[in-house]
């Protein structure tokens, strides 16, 4: 829940800092101030020299999709409403999410939520060709996010934000050529400055640093449909923040959307009572390591 708040929260932000820096040198500054707090934080760089060849790769991935990912989530914010491209972004969770279904229950969660999203979308190509581009982009990086991070979590929350910070100066490194000359205005301003560093933090360190407590101790398919909280959120901060206000059709698609996590929740919390008694971070643990995904991030 808290990182579906800021998920969001700091891109609105962010798009208010669009009149005084061009959108690519937001992005750039998200990802380096987001990357000086992990640094300061974290000390990232102590994980990099201590991995293997194979797990550098993991975290080189991982951060070039943070970079362009963050680059072309502004792209298309710059052209379409905060709602419309979170109903987007979400499209490529939801089939992560039914990778990992296995009961009429789940399945009945997964299509109220994705009739939710179509209620959402309500987009035509004709309306703005470039943006929908970015935006459908962003999607298919956000599945990439998604999968790579439970990797990182495999090993637990701690080692999982360790490599998130060194996965967040290479991101830093990523976007710098396209966003360092935008973002220099900034550096001349104390105020943008600190602006820009409020959305890095807003956007890239709380909600991420959530995103692998999280995927530490919940399955893939679990995390993907408790995505679906992310559209909902995205129309309520873009009406709250941006005065973006919602159709009667998106409202409906928002009810639709929590409707479909709330069913998806209810049949997680009934699997609990385990007859073989494990506790409940075991079974996430097994839960992950089912999808695929633990034993994947300890090869890796």
């Amino acid at each position: 829940m808290t990182s579906a708040v800021f998920h969001y929260l700091g891109p609105a932000f962010a798009v208010l800092l669009f009149a005084r820096i061009d959108v690519l040198g937001v992005a750039w500054l998200r990802c380096a101030s987001a990357a000086v707090v992990f640094a300061v934080w974290r000390r990232p760089w102590r994980v990099w020299t201590e991995s293997s060849w194979r797990q550098r790769r993991l975290l080189m991935a991982l951060g070039g999709v943070l970079g362009l990912m963050n680059s072309s989530f502004y792209l298309a914010l710059e052209r379409l409403p905060l709602g419309r491209v979170g109903a987007i972004e979400f499209l490529g969770p939801v089939v992560l999410a039914a990778v990992g279904l296995r009961s009429a229950r789940n399945v009945c969660a997964l299509v109220t939520a994705i009739v939710g999203v179509w209620l959402l979308t309500d987009v035509h190509l004709s309306s703005e060709p470039l943006g929908l581009a970015f935006a459908f982009g962003n999607c298919a990086l956000f599945v990439l996010y998604v999968v790579l991070g439970h990797r990182l979590a495999a090993d637990g929350g701690a080692s999982g934000i360790d490599r998130l910070g060194a996965a967040m100066l290479v991101a830093m490194v990523v976007v710098a050529p396209v966003g360092v000359g935008d973002a220099a205005v900034a550096l001349t301003s104390p105020v943008l400055l600190a602006s820009a560093f409020g959305v890095g933090v807003c956007s890239s360190v709380i909600p991420y640093v959530c995103d692998q407590l999280a995927m530490a101790r919940l399955p893939r398919a679990t995390f993907a449909l408790m995505l679906s909280l992310l559209p909902a959120t995205a129309v309520a901060i873009g009406l709250i923040v941006l005065a973006q206000t919602p159709t009667v059709a998106e409202l409906g698609g928002v009810a639709l959307v929590i409707a479909g996590v709330a069913i998806h929740q209810e049949r997680t919390a009934a699997r609990a009572p385990s007859s073989e008694g494990t506790a409940s971070r075991g079974t996430a643990s097994e839960g992950t390591a089912s999808d695929g995904v633990g034993s994947q991030g300890r090869d890796g």
